[in-house]
């Protein structure tokens, strides 16, 4: 194998053991107790998923110069708040506590996700 095959194959290992890490930080992941087989497929679906989801948002909030683990620290004390009115039917969702650092997140995420957090529901 040529030198820099290694040395490639040895940083995408640690791109996949970072990711496990991520994984076991940042989605609460802990060891699997499960012995049916659609569980245990279901269970490493859902962390495949939650790895991805992981990529994306740091591609997303890569021209921020912020990692994803930062941005879901950032995001951690972002609520919304629905009101509902059974009698006359009126519904209404309002995003709080929004700050700039957590509005530049949104956008670089989706630029539409914004608009429609702080709309109606």
């Amino acid at each position: 194998m040529p030198l820099y095959e290694v040395v490639q194959s040895y940083y995408d290992k640690d791109v996949v053991e970072k990711s496990f890490q991520a994984l076991k930080g940042v989605v609460n992941l802990r060891p699997v107790r499960h012995w049916l087989y659609n569980r245990v497929e279901a269970h490493v679906f859902i962390c495949y998923l939650a790895c991805l989801l992981l990529s994306i948002l740091k591609d997303k909030v890569k021209k921020l110069e912020m990692s994803a683990f930062s941005a879901l620290f950032e995001l951690e004390g972002l609520y919304r708040i629905f009101l509902i009115d059974p009698k006359s039917g009126f519904k209404l969702g309002k995003l709080v506590a929004l700050t700039k650092k957590q509005e530049k997140i949104l956008n670089a995420v989706n630029k539409h996700l914004l608009n429609e957090c702080s709309g109606e529901i």
